[in-house]
């Protein structure tokens, strides 16, 4: 049987290692709420979504700097399909691994599966190394 064990941290160990999102060096944990018509609300909705910041995002740069750094806040669409993909995977692998610890045997469709996934790696693998190479398309 498996001990979980929080430290003061807030961060769970397993076994003497930790496990989860590592925390974060300035933790916003405090709300802050104000009013505004429908108007207002939307107009600033609209100005944070061509940011491409979320809402808290846009409003907290706009009170402390008074302005938006336009730099390249986020990840091209590439590169967030090639990250969603891989945690998929890895998902699947993390599940696959769990049954073989137990010493389970694998069923025909989940080596079918297996394979499947295999192949979807190595063809997500050539993907980056052209977008990499040759920029995205």
């Amino acid at each position: 049987m498996r001990m979980v064990v929080e430290q003061q941290t807030g961060q769970k160990q397993r076994a003497g290692k930790r496990v989860g999102r590592p925390p974060k060096a300035v933790k916003k944990d405090q709300l802050l709420a104000f009013k505004c018509s429908l108007l207002e609300r939307k107009m600033i909705e609209t100005k944070a979504k061509s940011a491409q910041l979320s809402v808290s995002e846009y409003i907290r740069e706009m009170a402390l700097n008074g302005k938006i750094n336009r730099g390249n806040r986020t990840l091209p669409k590439e590169i967030l399909r090639f990250t969603a993909t891989l945690n998929h995977l890895a998902a699947n692998l993390n599940q696959v691994a769990k049954k073989r610890n137990r010493y389970e045997v694998l069923s025909f469709m989940e080596r079918a599966d297996l394979q499947v996934q295999s192949e979807e790696i190595k063809a997500l693998a050539q993907q980056i190394k052209q977008i990499l190479f040759n920029g995205p398309e």
